[in-house]
């Protein structure tokens, strides 16, 4: 029978850890030619859009596809598993708690192979839901000793560092001035939702690593085009993903100042099929889009994860 398993249920067992070996795996998959990933698709209405990513990850035996909706009211997430050699729904499952610690999971996951493996400091643009797991993941795949963030709202800003630096166990500290923030930092993490860049060209110091996690629409912008030009290697998630949402890359590509076939798949780096940060000096861009096989391989996990502790309800449908 298919499980419905709720927010609660995915907290139960879901760990950060968990979320990176996932999307690490499903990423060199999809190198290899094992995944079918279909670009984000979105329904808009006056008051709303629906927003659907689907897809399917040969070697789970598993297709599906996570549809949530946007409205003022706030967003709603479902992620659909189905069995792709027989066609059964195998699970429905909550997905807001488990596409934030998949996002964190991407970056963790670039970041793991981008990044210089001496990178400590920490610079965090945003300070909302998605930031959290921004910081989590940097910390299960890093040596981190010292974050700084920025945000717009100051006592939201002021109660994200005090919750995260007693959860995480290390320093983290609000922070105004985004020259400083950017020009300290290993590792520069940006998830906002800024329609002009964050992230200025003079700031950025040799060997530094920025993953742009909120330029998933043409309106928004978090790093500058001089940055992304000096950035040795320029990634993301999935061309044709990227392509279509990616507002960071986009401009640059129309104005002939990048090319498609200059930016990288991180899957490519992952199966071997493509070159990783090379020096120490290198600059080095991550731009997440999200990819539904993300989702789903992680929802996998979840998945055996509650059956083992007898999570969730069965449904009277999908068999």
């Amino acid at each position: 029978m298919a499980l419905f398993l709720t927010e609660e249920d995915v907290r139960q067992v879901l760990t950060m850890p968990m979320a990176i070996t996932a999307v690490e795996e499903v990423l060199r998959e999809f190198s290899l030619g094992r995944g079918v990933n279909i670009p984000r698709q979105r329904t808009r209405v006056q008051k709303g859009a629906l927003h659907i990513l689907q897809g399917a990850v040969e070697s789970q035996q598993i297709m599906g596809y996570k549809a949530y909706t946007t409205t003022r009211e706030g967003n709603r997430f479902l992620l659909y598993l189905y069995d792709s050699s027989h066609g059964n729904l195998q699970a429905v499952i909550e997905a807001n708690y488990l596409g934030m610690m998949r996002t964190g999971a991407a970056s963790g996951v670039a970041s793991k192979w981008l990044s210089r493996n001496d990178s400590t400091t920490v610079g965090l643009f945003g300070s909302g839901w998605q930031a959290t797991g921004q910081l989590e993941a940097l910390c299960c795949v890093r040596p981190i000793s010292q974050i700084k963030v920025m945000a717009r709202n100051a006592e939201r800003l002021s109660d994200f560092c005090r919750h995260n630096s007693d959860r995480l166990g290390i320093p983290v500290e609000p922070c105004q001035d985004a020259e400083q923030i950017v020009g300290n930092s290993d590792i520069v993490t940006t998830v906002t939702t800024a329609t002009e860049p964050l992230i200025h060209f003079p700031w950025v110091k040799e060997g530094t690593h920025l993953n742009a996690v909120g330029s998933n629409a043409l309106i928004r912008r978090e790093i500058d085009e001089k940055t992304i030009r000096s950035c040795s290697l320029v990634t993301v998630d999935a061309r044709d993903v990227a392509a279509n949402e990616c507002g960071d890359l986009l401009p640059l590509i129309e104005k002939g100042r990048l090319h498609w076939r200059q930016v990288i798949e991180l899957g490519d780096i992952i199966a071997g099929q493509a070159s990783g940060r090379t020096a120490s000096e290198q600059i080095t861009l991550f731009e997440s889009q999200g990819m539904a096989v993300q989702d789903l391989m992680v929802g996998s996990r979840v998945l055996a994860a509650a059956r083992s502790k007898s999570l969730g309800k069965e449904l009277p449908f999908g068999s």
